[in-house]
């Protein structure tokens, strides 16, 4: 059987952009850097990235960056900061890579009304009671996956938080959130029980400026069903989100499953211009 296609949703300033999933995959931000080296030494690629948005400002759609070598001695930074910063604008869907031809400022993305909400906000949009508790919170090395979601070092330490949700006292979904522990190194559990996470962020002075979101169909393992009280292989939609600050940074990534007999996607379309 024929895996099922994602639907792929990039969000900016609270519009949602439907994009190919080859193009908008959430791509390695940055190479796993050495060992021990610190967040903050992001902040080269956050400064080539701002004369690169710089750049782009100045060209039409379509056109080609100059090659790697030639960028990378014009900015005056290693091909491998200058290949980290195209990254972030790849993901984020300004830029267009196409292998064996270059790297092409994208076409503009077709707009539908979609905005970025927690799971609190979503429920209450619903005229549901949100609700949840936390299941498990621990901090722990990144490691390589965890690592390349985030940008950050495999050993740096990120805040592992697993929570169910409930709507109307009722089991939603499970939620896997991971966060570097640089972010908001006092978090403590109790911080989150009944409280949204962004409002939590928005609290402590962290805005949430983009994301991209994947969204697909999937069954319920033995540990999620025995956890959301389902039956093992019940049908559900599996979210996998990365948001970001206005940098570029990102901020989470959280793995949420939603039971497919309790949750349904609705869009508002709006009809074409054209």
């Amino acid at each position: 059987m024929a895996k099922p296609a994602k639907v792929v949703l990039t969000s900016r300033n609270n519009r949602t952009y439907r994009v190919p999933e080859q193009e908008q995959r959430i791509r390695e931000v940055t190479r796993l850097r050495s060992a021990g080296e610190p967040r903050n030494g992001n902040t080269k690629r956050q400064a080539v990235r701002r004369r690169l948005l710089a750049m782009l400002d100045g060209m039409d759609v379509g056109d080609a960056l100059p090659s790697e070598r030639r960028l990378a001695a014009d900015l005056g930074v290693s091909r491998p900061t200058l290949r980290q910063a195209i990254d972030g604008l790849v993901a984020e869907g300004l830029l267009d890579r196409r292998h064996g031809s270059g790297t092409y400022v994208s076409e503009p993305r077709i707009a539908v009304p979609l905005t970025m909400t927690s799971f609190t906000e979503d429920m209450i949009r619903r005229g549901m009671r949100p609700g949840g508790r936390v299941l498990s919170f621990r901090t722990e090395a990144a490691g390589a996956r965890i690592g390349r979601r985030l940008a950050m070092s495999p050993l740096e330490e990120v805040f592992t938080i697993r929570r169910l949700r409930l709507a109307d006292e009722a089991t939603m979904a499970i939620e896997t959130l991971y966060m570097p522990r640089a972010l908001m190194p006092g978090l403590r559990r109790q911080d989150l029980e009944g409280r949204s996470f962004y409002e939590l962020l928005r609290g402590n002075g962290v805005e949430i400026a983009s994301g991209t979101e994947t969204i697909e169909p999937t069954v319920t393992t033995e540990e999620e069903a025995a956890e959301l009280g389902v039956p093992v292989h019940t049908p559900a939609f599996l979210f996998e989100r990365v948001t970001r600050d206005a940098e570029g940074r990102p901020l989470e990534y959280v793995r949420s499953l939603y039971r497919g007999d309790r949750y349904r996607l609705e869009l508002d379309l709006t009809p074409p211009s054209h």
